[in-house]
Formats: structure tokens, C-alpha cells, sequence
């Protein structure tokens, strides 16, 4: 190894807190105020939603976890989630590889990601880039770390 993959090591990072944040819901329930915006590509090889989903959203979807969700349920690899679409509740299996976005904007957090395919799809040949922001403090400023890497 030459060098340290530090992108790789931020991604693992910050997808661990997602599926620390979503593990505790899924226990406990939302505390609070806390929702969540989570954003991910449909188009993903890991990723299950329903097919008129993926039809309306052929690369990318926002899902909202605040009032209206079922049987969450997190593994080392992702989560599912059942969601309600004009009153019919479906499943959606999400990897943490296709997650774009994480928000949380009751206390104004979010992460952005760039996903992985694993795929070997050319169309994604620059999908393995990675791309963190964090929006911390209370003046509300991203914290981009992009500015810190190679190119």
C-alpha cells in the first residue's frame, strides 16, 4: 500500500454513524424532533424499491423517516424500511454503498456521499470517488473535507 486511502476511511466512518443513528431508531423509536431525509440512487445494484419508484426516480430518491414508516431494520450493510405510497406500504432495501445524502435537519446535521457501484457499470467507472460534507455549528456551515484530498 502506498498510500493511505483516507477517502475510503471517511466513507466507512460517516456510514457508521448512519447506521448507528438508524440501529437506535429502529430500537427505540425518533426521539424528539429528529427526522431524517435520506437521499440514495435507485439505480444502484444493492437497492430494492418498488418498480414505480425506480420508474419516477431512475437514478435518485429522497425517502423521509419521521411519522409514517414500519419494520425498520438495519444490518452491517444497509437498512429496510417499509414505507407508505397512496396508502399501500412497501419495502425498500437500501444499501449504505448507494446513500447520497443523510440529514437530519432538526439539529441541522447532515452527510453527503458519493456512492459506490460495485457493478463494474463504465456509466459509474467515477462512482468510487468519494465526497463528504458535514454541516456542523450553529452558523450552519457545510464543512467540506473535499478541499483536503488528492485529485
Amino acid at each position: 500500500m502506498d498510500s493511505f486511502r483516507y477517502d475510503e476511511l471517511v466513507q466507512k466512518a460517516l456510514v457508521s454513524v448512519v447506521r448507528e443513528v438508524l440501529s437506535e431508531v429502529a430500537s427505540n423509536g425518533l426521539r424528539g424532533d429528529h427526522h431524517f431525509y435520506i437521499r440514495f440512487r435507485t439505480d444502484h445494484p444493492k437497492v430494492k424499491v418498488p418498480t414505480f419508484l425506480k420508474e419516477r426516480h431512475p437514478e435518485e430518491v429522497m425517502i423521509v423517516i419521521q411519522y409514517q414508516f414500519w419494520n425498520l431494520k438495519v444490518s452491517r450493510d444497509g437498512f429496510s424500511v417499509d414505507l407508505s405510497f397512496n396508502g399501500i406500504h412497501e419495502t425498500l432495501s437500501v444499501s449504505f454503498s448507494a446513500l447520497t445524502a443523510f440529514v437530519d435537519p432538526s439539529v441541522k446535521f447532515a452527510l453527503q456521499f458519493t456512492p459506490s457501484f460495485d457493478s463494474g457499470d463504465p456509466t459509474h467507472a467515477d462512482a468510487e470517488k468519494v465526497s463528504t460534507k458535514s454541516e456542523v455549528g450553529e452558523d450552519g456551515k457545510i464543512i467540506s473535507f473535499d478541499s483536503f484530498r488528492k485529485k
